[in-house]
């Protein structure tokens, strides 16, 4: 049997290592030829150490620098799983060109164009930040107005995927959290972070009125899997879908905090709850941005996982 060439472009990021590890496990060798890019140079050793077996390529996704050793060492991919962005907002919002250099992947669909366009199926990770934040459970054909530069820069990452690639799948993602990855990286993971603050005994600001269906990694690995499997199978090879990638609850980060506080049985008045428009973040922050995500569950019959468990299984 062939393998299936999977590339993880932005292997070095909180979804890129889950992905990797995912593979690397399970006898993922069996049935995937595995390589990643990865931006920061000299790679982390850890990560080496973890996943000796796959090739990793420096690409600067701005310029597209490093991509065609990747066609002249890898070949063509069946599959591209593009996790590489610039994600912190208020970074977005202090370096707008960058974020739209990053987000917006120019480079990697001119270097997929190159390719034979029925074979290899792009699946991107986008943001629930794309929707305006004025209602609940968007729906995937809502309008997409985003309210600061990242969103902007994935509403304009989306279209031209749309328009250049043929075969695509958009992961709408909200907040992804999870257990920490192999090589750890330096921005606090929202569920650990919350944990360790609650530890400590101190009362912490959380907002009330603002809305998300954060996501635990592992089910963004199982959706990313089912879609490559599902192109893989499928003879006509064609594949052109939006899809909300989000949990199955709409929580606030006052009710984010508290879940992690019953779990953990800490005191739920150290929460203490605040409007988001209390606090300048340096960036304008869309109050609800809560999916309806019936499209992924029907699409890919798979059911994520409640905050609740998800959280007890990162802690």
């Amino acid at each position: 049997m062939e393998k299936t060439k999977v590339l993880i472009v932005g292997g070095t990021g909180y979804l890129g290592q889950h992905l990797l590890q995912t593979f690397a496990g399970n006898n993922g060798g069996d049935r995937y030829d595995v390589a990643f890019t990865h931006h920061s140079s000299p790679l982390p050793r850890r990560l080496l150490d973890a996943f000796p077996q796959f090739p990793a390529f420096p690409v600067d996704l701005k310029s597209g620098l490093g991509l065609n050793s990747i066609s002249q060492d890898f070949g063509q991919p069946d599959v591209v799983v593009n996790c590489a962005a610039l994600s912190v907002p208020r970074a977005c919002e202090q370096d707008p060109d960058s974020a739209m250099s990053i987000n917006v992947p120019t480079s990697l669909v001119n270097w997929l164009s190159t390719f034979d366009r029925n074979k290899t199926l792009l699946i991107h990770i986008s943001t629930d930040q794309v929707y305006e934040g004025v209602k609940s459970f968007y729906k995937e054909d809502d309008e997409t107005v985003a309210v600061n530069v990242y969103g902007k820069s994935k509403v304009a990452a989306e279209l031209l995927i749309k328009d250049k690639c043929q075969n695509f799948a958009i992961l709408r993602s909200s907040i992804i959290f999870g257990p920490q990855t192999v090589s750890p990286l330096p921005k606090n993971l929202p569920v650990q972070w919350i944990d360790s603050s609650l530890k400590k005994g101190d009362t912490i600001d959380f907002f009330h009125d603002e809305y998300r269906c954060p996501i635990y990694v592992k089910d963004l690995v199982s959706i990313t899997l089912r879609l490559i499997d599902r192109w893989v199978v499928s003879d006509d090879k064609q594949m052109q879908l939006v899809l909300n990638a989000g949990g199955p609850e709409r929580l606030s980060r006052v009710q984010m905090a508290q879940v992690v506080a019953e779990v953990r049985g800490y005191d739920l008045s150290l929460i203490k709850h605040v409007s988001a428009s209390s606090v300048d973040r340096g960036v304008v922050s869309p109050a609800d941005i809560s999916m309806d995500i019936t499209k992924l569950i029907q699409t890919l019959e798979l059911s994520p996982t409640s905050f609740k468990d998800s959280v007890r299984l990162t802690l």
